[in-house]
């Protein structure tokens, strides 16, 4: 019998014969654009979201239509990493089925928009030809695993970056299904699916880790579940401090919900790593809260027990106790941006991609400009969690070259360092959680910020904005010195107070406000830290020192903070 108390997604999970549920009879039906609600739970899994066009929700209703269904889908790219005949596949497949439009996410991933039912297995496979995939990209496990990107910690960065892969290896689940629907794969009659990390049921909500090489937290790895923070001495690896407990969702009005800074949990050493992992994830499947999935997230878990339980319970599983953590220090969480050399002689560049989106328009040929780019290139493409892309690894005889292709399709241009430091999420028109704009929204917002910054003589002080359609927290903006989330079509709430380098949350200043009031209130806030703000001195910290916001809300950040900054 089953117990009606776990939410319906849960039932759906047990049912589903390790994620098959009816997927690929739902593929053939031609009858619909879309798949049936428990499939649409279970595709997530498979990495693929079910979206409309909410644009023409109206019109087409008004038509006695269905909605424009289509599909997004994502590849896991763990740790970032992506070589340059992987590149112009992903420019191809993007060009076939996903209206020409790539779109690099916050969590080292690609994304393609607009993708119909009929071509789902086409894109899919089109995907793992390119030895990459898209199962555990979405749905209740871990996801893509993300890594510091940045070249120029080529001395670790291989070592750390193996990790990174090692941990997305073993935590994919094990079932045939995705073969099976996907790639025509032989059914395994001989065999049974087995789980033997998550379990027939998986993980009560979404798992994300991260793995971070200090100075750099590009990755932004409190925000993660689970992280491990890079310990490096005399250029060696030594190990890892564990980090737990974060994650940015939350839910408008739900005073229960809330955003979360990880807190360390010890140290472990580069043999433990799949271990911590495995073990960390486990713990949430068996104590993780499977009636209310918004109370779900391992965050919540980590919260209701304490991290000394975690941490007694995660030696009990393991059969050892983590070492105390090690001194780290972060110094920031922006990408490097233009050409720097790494140890080895060779060469990065580090190109602004507003949003992630990479898409030839009538102002730039971005994607045309890329798909040139990796046609000559010898080195390697890295995704960064603010979602640019770095040419990385360019030799040294190679660098005039692939500056002259940046020189002839227009990509040196300089944006405000306010821009550059800029994200956010997809939301309107294909998010079915968006309740305002974001991506489209973003470019105009900032240009209307940068013009108050001129106005107050501090243009060349940047200012980190992040902006999300909804609570979710997909582009972080809990953790933006200026946050923006979505309440409704061209209101937010706006959030202020979080720390560069990615240790401190910001706090709610005004709820439910639109462009007028964003814009009063930034003017009056600029104008006071051109005035009063010491040399130096960030925003985030700035409007924390003048009271404009408090430093803590729930009280949990400060408790990671000595092991992993000196402020």
């Amino acid at each position: 019998m089953k117990n009606e108390t776990l939410e319906a997604v849960e039932h759906i999970k047990a049912d589903s014969n390790y994620l098959r549920g009816t997927i690929a009879k739902e593929l053939n039906n031609d009858i619909t654009g879309a798949i049936t609600d428990d499939d649409t739970q279970l595709t997530k899994f498979h990495g693929i979201y079910q979206q409309d066009d909410r644009d023409l929700r109206k019109e087409r209703a008004r038509q006695k239509l269905e909605p424009l269904h289509s599909f997004m889908i994502r590849a896991r790219v763990p740790g970032g990493i992506c070589q340059p005949e992987q590149w112009l596949s992903i420019d191809d497949i993007a060009d076939r089925y996903a209206y020409g439009s790539i779109r690099i996410t916050t969590r080292q991933a690609f994304q393609f928009h607009g993708v119909i039912k009929k071509q789902l297995k086409a894109t899919v496979a089109a995907i793992n030809q390119q030895l990459m995939d898209t199962i555990a990209a979405c749905g209740d496990v871990n996801r893509n695993v993300m890594c510091t990107a940045n070249p120029e910690l080529s001395v670790v960065h291989q070592q750390v970056y193996q990790h990174a892969q090692a941990i997305s290896d073993h935590l994919t689940p094990q079932t045939h299904a995705y073969h099976e629907i996907w790639l025509d794969g032989e059914k395994v009659n001989s065999t049974a699916d087995n789980e033997p990390i998550y379990g027939k049921t998986y993980l009560p909500r979404k798992f994300k880790t991260a793995v971070v090489i200090p100075p750099d937290n590009d990755v932004d790895v409190l925000a993660h579940d689970l992280g491990f923070v890079a310990i490096v001495e005399d250029e060696q690896l030594t190990g890892f401090n564990v980090t737990v407990g974060g994650g940015m969702g939350t839910s408008h009005g739900d005073p229960n919900t809330f955003p979360l800074l990880a807190q360390t949990l010890g140290f472990c050493t580069p043999d433990q790593v799949l271990s911590v992992a495995e073990n960390i994830v486990k713990i949430q499947r068996d104590h993780g809260d499977r009636t209310n999935r918004k109370h779900a997230r391992f965050k919540y878990t980590v919260d209701d027990h304490g991290l000394d339980w975690v941490r007694d319970e995660l030696a009990r599983r393991m059969g050892s106790d983590l070492e105390p953590a090690r001194t780290a220090t972060f110094t920031h969480t922006g990408d490097r941006f233009g050409w720097r050399q790494n140890h080895d002689g060779s060469w990065n560049f580090t190109l602004f991609i507003a949003n992630g989106r990479v898409i030839d328009n009538e102002t730039l040929a971005l994607k045309t400009a890329l798909r040139e780019i990796a046609t000559v290139h010898r080195g390697d493409f890295r995704l960064t969690a603010n979602q640019n892309l770095i040419i990385a690894r360019v030799p040294d005889d190679q660098k005039a070259k692939i500056n002259e292709l940046l020189v002839q399709f227009q990509l040196l241009t300089g944006e405000s360092l306010t821009r550059q430091l800029s994200m956010a999420c997809v939301a309107f028109p294909t998010c079915a959680l968006a309740m305002a704009e974001a991506e489209r929204y973003l470019p105009d917002l900032i240009t209307k910020i940068e013009a108050l910054q001129h106005q107050h003589g501090i243009a060349d002080r940047g200012l980190m904005v992040r902006m999300t359609g909804c609570p979710n927290g997909c582009a972080r903006p809990f953790m933006a010195e200026i946050g923006f989330v979505g309440k409704s079509p061209g209101r937010y709430n706006m959030y202020l107070g979080g720390h560069k380098n990615g240790t401190r949350l910001n706090q709610l200043f005004q709820e439910n406000i639109d462009e007028a009031k964003i814009l009063d209130h930034l003017d009056q806030l600029l104008a006071d830290y051109a005035q009063a703000g010491n040399a130096g001195e960030d925003f985030g910290d700035f409007v924390i020192r003048q009271g404009h916001v408090k430093t803590v809300k729930h009280g949990i950040q400060v408790h990671q903070i000595s092991h992993l900054t000196e402020d």
